[in-house]
């Protein structure tokens, strides 16, 4: 199967926190206080699994930080899709919005610790 993706997915383990999501018009779902293990990333977004069923087409803030540097990413990210996982809950791919391209330096560089 030919890939399709315009940036190569790395493997990493994070755990961010999730505490509200919201849409382009201004709706909020601020009950959300969970935790996701994010499992891949790329310049384009990330792969996450999380215990609690979120949203698709919703939004949140994440705040990345690769371990080789001590820069953060300060990022929006969409929900794009979902799918049940076993007992474990769900397997979620996001995309990140307006990531500036000065952060892309710091996916090289973490792909080259790989």
């Amino acid at each position: 199967m030919e890939e399709k993706r315009r940036y190569k997915r790395l493997p990493i383990k994070l755990k961010l926190e999730v505490s509200s999501l919201f849409r382009q018009d201004g709706h909020t779902l601020d009950t959300f206080d969970t935790e996701i293990e994010v499992f891949d990333i790329s310049k384009a977004g990330i792969g996450f699994m999380s215990e609690t069923e979120m949203p698709i087409g919703y939004y949140f803030n994440a705040t990345i930080e690769f371990e080789n540097t001590d820069e953060i990413i300060l990022a929006v990210v969409k929900i794009l899709y979902k799918a049940p996982i076993g007992e474990y809950g769900y397997r979620y791919g996001c995309e990140f919005i307006g990531l500036p391209s000065m952060y892309y330096h710091l996916f090289d560089e973490y792909a080259n610790t790989l």
